[in-house]
């Protein structure tokens, strides 16, 4: 959760944010801090450190956006639904869920009780189904394989 205050603080704008005003945002920004902007050496380096920031927070919150999710349900509910999970890992209340079909979702905030009950279930898939699919914040991290 603190990954995406800061990154939304970083970009000044607040939970409610639509993708068209976070790009706005995210242009006006970048025109701001260039690189190509600046003629010294240590500004254009320090305007490429930021420029770099800004994208990764624009990045991330137009794939956590309600917008996204929504232009994804039917991806990720097929997956959640009919895909086991090949794998699990748990980071700083952060839950990354790989799944047999290629993709892989990241869960934020979640307790650690909540991913020490996922270790032990006598079924992790219908475990998280139930208590954390629709239940945390979520963006895809790895895109699900096309049929060839």
């Amino acid at each position: 959760m603190k990954k995406i205050v800061d990154y939304r603080k970083l970009l000044n704008v607040d939970k409610a944010a639509e993708l068209a005003a976070l790009k706005s945002v995210y242009r006006t920004m970048m025109k701001e801090c260039h690189p190509d902007k600046f003629q010294v050496e240590e500004e254009k380096l320090a305007a490429e450190a930021r420029s770099k920031e800004i994208i990764e927070a624009y990045h991330f919150l137009v794939s956590i956006a309600p917008e996204t999710r929504e232009q994804n349900i039917g991806t990720y509910t097929e997956t959640i639904t009919n895909s086991n999970i090949l794998d699990f890992e748990y980071k700083q209340s952060v839950l990354n869920i790989q799944f047999f079909d290629g993709s892989a979702y990241e869960y934020f905030d979640v307790p650690r009780a909540i991913y020490i009950k996922l270790v032990n279930a006598d079924s992790p898939g219908r475990f998280a189904r139930r208590h954390i699919c629709n239940s945390y914040p979520y963006r895809n991290v790895a895109k699900v394989a096309e049929p060839a």
